[in-house]
């Protein structure tokens, strides 16, 4: 059995927004910065702009009638990434603050300032 299996059809709590900054924390990509393209609760994966790009071979058909090797940019697991804080340019956690009128908004855990 895979040590990171996935029950089917579970949906997990991400954090993580469509656009926002992240960095890469481990693997192949550590270091590198990019923004979320797509985020996947059931896999808990999300999809970076740069990160993880594969090389597929495709067979010519009707939508690439020439073939050829396409380059694929696959999902990360969620816990390899983090949102960079904008002021220190530093990745860090997200935690939850409710605001006065009882709104829930996002917020850094390292500086406590808001996630816009």
């Amino acid at each position: 059995m895979n040590k990171q299996h996935v029950e089917v059809g579970k949906l997990f709590k991400i954090r993580l927004k469509k656009g926002d900054l992240v960095q890469v924390l481990a693997g192949k990509y550590k270091g590198k910065q990019g923004k979320i393209l797509a985020v996947h609760p059931k896999d808990n994966k999300v999809t970076v702009e740069g990160i993880n790009i594969v090389k597929k071979h495709q067979k010519p058909n009707q939508a690439h009638p020439q073939g050829g090797i396409l380059e694929l940019t696959k999902p990360i697991w969620v816990s390899k990434v983090a949102i960079v804080d904008a002021t220190s340019k530093k990745p860090s956690r997200i935690g939850f603050k409710l605001d006065k009128d009882g709104a829930k908004t996002r917020v850094f855990k390292a500086s406590g300032k808001e996630i816009k």
